[in-house]
């Protein structure tokens, strides 16, 4: 990274509707280059922080920046910088989807290619089709076309890959990564956590309007989340599961005692899903019940 100034800045942000608070005091930093997925359930509050990021939700407090401009305030300048995937974006009308981005590429100084764009998002063979004529997942990669087409510095991916094939997923995987490779920052919220783990260098997961957690990908929910569980059947066919930070210590012993390998053995190291659902569940035992806080810490 080549500056230490924040592409994204968020300063104790809240949002509230009424007596209904959407998102309460939630701070965060995403760096140039960098991936940051904000996750959780839905109505969580990250659609309305990234639509306040986005300069479409004004906010009820905190201060914002994003690429040094308040996006309350942001002009056609602030704008042309940005690139926006949104979850649905009902692009379905009548122009092909060559006729489509040639017209969006119009809207920026320097865009890129529309048939290199057309090849990065796969629809070399569909160029010619009319966007409503195309499949739901065909249909996304032109939103994703139409994200990327403004060669934005920073870009919003929303729930990006719903619709996608395995084999298209990982295409589209392939292109984040080479807009990374370019210096593109990205805020990425998706409820695939695969997804999540292979793009993004760090995540916050906001629950309920807060922010319950913040880091590096492989560093969120902490040591504690993150210890492997050895599960095994014993000779009496009892089921047995073990919580350590030595698992092929262990499986070694119990090899040992059994004689050889015990039946059904595994070992299983928590993914970002079990250590995400992990978080979810304490924080709504917490709110719930604040007694268990010291319980389930």
């Amino acid at each position: 990274m080549t500056t230490s100034t924040p592409a994204v800045r968020v300063a104790r942000l809240s949002k509230s509707y009424g007596d209904f608070d959407a998102v309460s005091d939630i701070s965060f930093d995403i760096m140039p280059g960098e991936t940051f997925a904000l996750l959780g359930p839905n109505g969580a509050g990250k659609s309305s922080t990234i639509e306040i990021l986005e300069g479409y939700r004004d906010r009820s407090e905190g201060d914002i920046t994003v690429l040094g401009v308040d996006p309350q305030h942001g002009g056609l300048d602030w704008k042309a910088r940005i690139g926006i995937v949104l979850q649905s974006s009902g692009e379905s009308g009548n122009a092909t989807v060559v006729e489509q981005l040639r017209h969006f590429a119009g809207l920026y100084p320097n865009p890129r290619p529309v048939d290199e764009v057309i090849a990065a998002v796969g629809l070399e063979a569909k160029a010619k089709t009319r966007i409503h004529k195309l499949s739901g997942g065909q249909q996304r990669r032109v939103d994703v076309a139409l994200g990327i087409i403004g060669r934005p510095e920073l870009l919003f991916l929303d729930e990006p890959t719903t619709g996608f094939d395995p084999e298209a997923r990982h295409q589209f995987w392939d292109l984040i990564r080479s807009l990374k490779a370019e210096g593109t920052t990205i805020l990425l919220t998706t409820h695939n956590l695969d997804e999540a783990a292979e793009l993004s260098d760090r995540a916050g997961i906001i629950v309920g309007g807060q922010l319950i957690d913040i880091g590096a990908i492989g560093e969120l929910g902490g040591p504690a989340a993150r210890t492997p569980m050895v599960r095994w059947r014993d000779a009496s066919g009892a089921r047995h599961e073990t919580r350590t930070d030595s698992p092929a210590r262990l499986v070694a012993e119990l090899a040992a005692d059994a004689g050889g390998e015990p039946a059904e053995l595994q070992v299983i190291r928590p993914s970002l899903e079990d250590i995400y659902l992990g978080l979810v569940r304490r924080h709504a035992a917490t709110t719930s019940n604040p007694e268990n806080a010291e319980v389930l810490a």
